[in-house]
């Protein structure tokens, strides 16, 4: 497996690629510029209005915005990878990349390393352009869990793109993982509400959402939360790369 591993040569074609292509990158930024810019207009709406105003707990209200900016990172995982499938694009890059294992890695470890470096900004930027609207509601930068949370969060959205990334791998077709993914993680957790015993809590979005509340919600902590979504991430990664092993290009 070592063999198979990225190389620097094969990392920076797969950032070139992502580059080149407009709505990829477009997506990567939305994932910035919703996230922060949805949570600041909200807390600027009705932070200050009571407590409670923008959630039951305060510190996952302080990140209503990622229920927005996740979008945007299932939407770059997902293009970065449908691009191998337009046009015969996929046969050209196992021309010079012959090694399918090492291609996936490769692809796989780029998004994932644009997404947390982007979620990372991504969660500090939020949680301090929102916290200045929500005057003596507000959360201090050293409150218990606040660091957590900002860092649990640019992971939360790195491990959606994975998680659509892989998908796409499996379906060859970003608009079906689209279809697919956006309704689930927006329609479904709406219904489910609060709920916290069943398998609802053990859905993706609901899981690793746990890294950003104050105290555990249901049988899942902040970490065992974001390990369930780690593992839906885990599982689709891995057949995505079955995928590309055994499928013609």
């Amino acid at each position: 497996m070592s063999t198979a591993l990225p190389t620097i040569p094969v990392l920076h074609a797969e950032w070139i690629k992502i580059r080149s292509l407009r709505g990829t990158l477009t997506a990567l930024t939305s994932v910035l510029v919703a996230t922060a810019g949805i949570q600041t207009l909200t807390a600027a709406a009705i932070g200050t209005a009571e407590a409670g105003s923008m959630g039951s707990d305060p510190l996952l209200a302080a990140y209503y915005g990622i229920n927005f900016g996740q979008i945007a990172a299932i939407a770059f995982g997902a293009s970065a990878f449908s691009a191998e499938f337009h046009n015969g694009a996929l046969r050209t890059t196992l021309t010079a990349v012959p090694d399918r294992t090492r291609f996936y890695l490769s692809k796989i470890s780029m998004v994932a390393l644009l997404v947390f470096l982007v979620g990372e900004v991504t969660g500090f930027v939020t949680f301090v352009a929102g916290q200045q609207f929500m005057g003596q509601y507000a959360i201090d930068l050293g409150a218990p869990g606040t660091v957590r949370a900002i860092v649990g969060s640019g992971v939360y959205l790195t491990l959606m793109a994975l998680f659509a990334a892989g998908l796409t791998a499996v379906l060859r077709s970003g608009a079906a993982v689209l279809s697919l993914l956006i309704p689930f993680v927006l329609m479904v957790s709406f219904i489910v509400g609060e709920a916290a015993g069943g398998f609802a809590q053990f859905m993706p979005d609901r899981a690793g959402q746990m890294v950003m509340r104050i105290e555990a919600h249901g049988d899942l902590g902040p970490w065992t939360g974001l390990g369930v979504l780690a593992l839906w991430a885990g599982a689709a990664v891995t057949a995505g790369w079955i995928a590309i092993r055994r499928r013609n290009a």
